[in-house]
Parts: structure tokens; C-alpha cells; sequence
């Protein structure tokens, strides 16, 4: 499963969901998609692209690849931590690769969302159980981990035992007490993540990790970037198709972010999404014949509120001794819904919740945070998902206008929306103010852009993949009509056939195609 770009919120940042027990594997539907006459067998290239003044020695590297496990290569890259100063310090990237055939056409770059998730850890093991073969075989695979995230000069926060403290937390945002209790805790871990981090942490944002994939590209000997971004790696994309129209390949930007929606409009989207994806849920749930809830889908969902509240009141304890209390306890409600071959495995969580084991729901909390069996972490997802939201997002944080908003999202979504409230306290006290503002991305002159939008995806509402497609000029829209997130890679052989046939031999899917 795909990472979600999930709004700063008093839940944790879901993480990497890769390969989430196995549940991401390619559907073998029948093709059947109209398409447009063929643009070419290879990307296109025309005139080698322009190097930027004053970034040649970061341009003109030779990649040292290095075997790293099985088929992988892997190599580190320089780009400037500033590129309005690209003289001072230096930031180095994680790059890996899974090489393809011997008549390979070119690199391939990859990243699954977030902002967060590693783009390394999904060329290991999401690309060999979701890409096709002959897409595997025809484009050298490239990982990387954007600046900030893994690998990549990564943006350093709490340690493992700090953060199971703070996912031990338990607070009531709309009490005044706790609000500033909050408050506090985000100062203290702002002032945490800036020592630990330094001076990189203001240079996390996405305009500058869309401009390393530029230099990536030349490395790479590819004249053109050809490029797969699933849902936070939608904006890499976008953003690199505005900064760099001419060198723009062949993009595909799966589970749309749209560019002109601020922090707020993106957590109101995501709460409905999530919503009503509860709903499809339950009422699938209900159909089986096999669920833990009775009645009607309304019945369902005031029986699921219940449990919510009683978890607010008194936080559940797994095995372990582990407290699991209502933030953890959503967050590992939501991560299944994120694709409709897991609900069975919801059910059976929530079923054993009715029976007073957490443990489940607690493993989905955990795979979404990124802990290991043995307490510790794997990567930075929490605090790099922090570092380049802060600095994406402007958001106001006063608390009359969180107060409004926090009643505007239990409105819209009356069984989620309240978990999603309050994110704008974790940038309050951010070292490094917000730099990115929301706005139309039209990437005018680029050749053909893929965007593929999901009808049931709660994370990337099927809304935003329409706008984004109408503001770049060179877009064609593809739909999968079906339920979780994002869909190359776990949706059916016509999503697969649009994707494969526009990478391998430049046929672009006819807009408005629906799978």
C-alpha cells in the first residue's frame, strides 16, 4: 500500500504501508482501454536539457553504483542544502536501483508518498510485487529517499523510546487544558527536531526535493525525466513538471494532490474521504454476513463511534503493556482502509477489539509509525512528514480558528473528523517558517502527464486528481472506479495496460479513460 500525504493532526503520521501483508499485488482484469496513437517506442529527448548556472559540479557527477543486496545497486548524490546559495552546505541523497534489461530505455524514478515514505524500501520490495515485468525489465528502477526522509541528510526528531512516549499520550484538544498541554509538547519537540537536525531542517520542502530530481535525471543520463509518484509523489512530480516543463519524460502521478488547496481544505478532504470510506466499509462488513456490528450501516456506525468513545475514556493496553489510546487506536482503525482487500482483516481487528484484545488494531498503528517487533523504528517517517508539511503549509493556529475548524470537520465527517483536528500546534514553534504557498501548477509546454485518480480513495479524494488534471495543460486523466488508495500496482489489468503501455511505448491513455 501506498503512503498517504496525511494532514498534520493529533494522530501520527501513517508511514511507508508497503506490501502491507501482501495485500498490493497487480489484479489480472482484462485490459480494455481506448487510447491515443502511439507517441513514440522510447521517451522523448529532444536538445540536451540545460544546466542551471551555478549548479555544474552538482549536474556533472558520475554516479559510483555499488552492489547493495540481490539485483540493487546503490549510490549517494550531492545537491545544495540551499539553492539560492549552492556554495554552502551540501546535502547527500540515498539513491538505489534495480537494473533493467540489457535493451533498457531508460531510468525509471519512483516514490511512494508520504512526505516520509522511503522511496529505497519501495524499490526493495513494492516495485518486484506491483510493477509489471516488462516495465521492470525495460527502465532501470530507480529509489531514492527525498531530502529529509531515510537516508537523505535525514531530518532527526525523537529517538525510539521518546516516541513511544508520545504515542503513549493521551489528550483532549477541545478542553483548554489540554490544548495547551499539546501546545507545550509540540514547542519542546520543535526545539527537539531543530538541535538534532540543524540546519538542513529549513530545506526539506518539496519545491527544492523536486528540483534534486532534476540533477538525478542528468546524473542518470536520461534527457528527459520519466517518473511514477503515488500520492505526496504526486506533488514531487507536479512541482517538477513546473519547474522543469521541457525536461518532463513520462510522468504518472497516481492519487492526486491538488496543488491550490490549503492545510485546512486538505484535512476537510481527507476526513470526508476517510468518512465515507468508513461507510463503504461497514456496510461491506454488514453484507459478509461476518461482522462484529449489527442492524443498519447507521446502527454500524453508532456502534463504531462507541468503541471510539470508549477508548477516549479509557485507553485500551496491548500484550506487550503497551497503552493504545484513541490517536493510536484511529490511526490503526484508518491504516487498513487504504485498500479494500484488507477490510477482512479489519473486521477480524475489530472483532477482537469487542473482545478486549487491541493487539491487532495495535499492529496497524505500529506498521503505520514504522516500529519494529524489537521497539525500534524503521526511518523517520514521523518527523520528516512534520519537517516538509511545516514548511509546505502555511496554517494559522489560533485557537479561536482551530476551534472553528475542529467543528466545521465533525460536521463533515462526524466519525473521523474530530481525530483530524488541531494539526497547525505542531508548526507553531517550528524553528523554519512556511515557505510554500497552495497555487495552480500548469507545467505549460510539457509533454504528456498521466494522472490516474481512484473513485474511493479516502487519503487522495478522487476530487483532487480531477483539478489536478485540469490545471496541467498536458494532462490525461485516467479513473479506476474502486475503493483504496491510489491504484497502479492493486487495481485491474486496464490500470496496469494504461500505466505499462504509456511508460514502455509512449501510447498516452485517451483522457477521461475509466477502469
Amino acid at each position: 500500500m501506498r503512503a498517504s500525504r496525511r494532514p498534520l493532526s493529533a494522530i501520527a503520521a501513517l508511514g511507508s504501508l508497503a506490501l502491507l501483508l501482501g495485500a498490493c499485488s497487480t489484479a489480472t482484469a482484462p485490459a480494455s482501454a481506448p487510447v491515443s496513437e502511439p507517441a513514440a517506442q522510447a521517451p522523448p529527448s529532444g536538445p540536451a536539457a540545460t544546466v542551471p548556472k551555478g549548479l555544474e559540479k552538482f549536474y556533472k557527477q558520475d554516479l559510483d553504483w555499488k552492489p547493495c543486496g540481490g539485483v540493487l545497486q546503490c549510490t549517494e548524490l550531492e545537491v545544495p542544502m540551499d539553492y539560492a546559495n549552492p556554495d554552502a552546505k551540501k546535502m547527500t541523497l540515498a539513491l538505489n536501483k534495480r537494473p533493467g534489461g540489457k535493451s533498457a530505455i531508460g531510468s525509471l524514478l519512483v516514490n511512494p508518498g508520504g512526505p516520509g515514505a522511503s522511496g529505497l524500501e519501495f524499490a526493495r520490495e513494492g516495485v518486484p510485487a506491483s510493477f509489471g515485468l516488462k516495465l521492470q525489465r525495460d527502465f532501470d528502477i530507480i529509489g531514492f529517499d527525498p531530502r529529509g526522509v531515510g537516508s537523505s541528510t535525514p531530518v532527526k526528531c525523537q529517538n525510539p523510546e521518546e516516541q513511544d512516549a508520545s504515542r503513549q499520550e493521551q489528550f483532549d484538544p477541545s478542553t483548554d487544558a489540554d490544548l495547551e498541554t499539546m501546545r507545550k509538547a509540540a514547542a519542546k519537540d520543535a526545539e527537539l527536531c531543530a538541535k538534532r537536525t540543524g540546519a538542513s531542517l529549513g530545506f526539506v520542502d518539496t519545491v527544492s526535493a523536486a528540483r534534486d530530481m532534476d540533477i538525478m535525471r542528468e546524473t542518470l543520463g536520461d534527457k528527459t525525466l520519466n517518473y511514477l509518484g503515488y500520492s505526496y509523489g504526486t506533488s514531487l512530480g507536479a512541482h517538477y513538471a513546473q519547474l522543469f516543463p521541457q525536461n518532463v519524460g513520462r510522468l504518472v502521478l497516481d492519487g492526486a494532490l491538488d496543488p491550490t488547496l490549503d492545510n485546512d481544505a486538505i484535512t476537510r478532504g481527507q476526513a470526508v474521504g476517510f468518512e465515507n470510506e468508513t461507510r463503504a466499509y461497514l456496510q461491506d462488513c454488514l453484507d459478509s454476513g461476518d461482522c462484529p456490528f449489527t442492524g443498519s450501516l447507521d446502527d454500524a456506525l453508532s456502534q463504531l463511534r462507541e468503541i471510539f468513545d470508549s477508548v477516549e475514556a479509557t485507553a485500551m493496553t496491548g500484550s506487550d503493556g503497551r497503552k493504545v489510546p484513541i490517536i493510536d487506536f484511529v490511526n490503526g482503525f484508518i491504516v487498513p482502509l487504504y485498500d479494500n482487500e484488507t477490510w477482512p482483516m479489519l473486521t477480524e481487528a475489530l472483532r477482537e477489539v469487542v473482545a478486549g484484545d487491541v493487539d491487532q488494531i495495535q499492529y496497524f498503528a505500529d506498521l503505520s509509525a514504522g516500529r519494529e517487533d524489537d521497539g525500534s523504528y524503521n526511518g523517520n517517517t514521523t518527523a520528516a512528514f512534520t519537517a516538509v508539511n511545516c514548511l509546505d503549509y502555511p496554517m494559522d493556529a489560533r485557537i479561536g480558528t482551530m476551534r472553528a475548524e475542529a467543528k466545521a470537520l465533525v460536521e463533515a465527517a462526524p466519525t473521523i473528523g474530530k481525530y483530524l483536528a488541531y494539526g497547525p500546534i505542531g508548526c507553531e514553534d517550528w524553528k523554519y517558517p512556511a515557505i510554500g504557498k497552495p497555487g495552480e501548477l500548469t507545467a505549460q509546454g510539457a509533454a504528456p502527464i498521466v494522472v490516474i485518480g481512484t473513485t474511493g480513495d479516502p487519503a487522495t479524494p478522487y476530487a483532487w486528481s480531477q483539478s489536478l488534471a485540469k490545471q496541467l495543460e498536458s494532462a490525461s486523466l485516467v479513473t479506476f472506479e474502486g475503493h483504496g488508495h491510489t491504484a497502479y500496482g492493486r487495481s485491474n489489468g486496464c490500470i496496469s495496460e494504461a500505466v505499462e503501455s504509456y511508460f514502455i511505448d509512449g501510447i498516452v491513455p485517451a483522457d477521461g479513460l475509466r477502469c
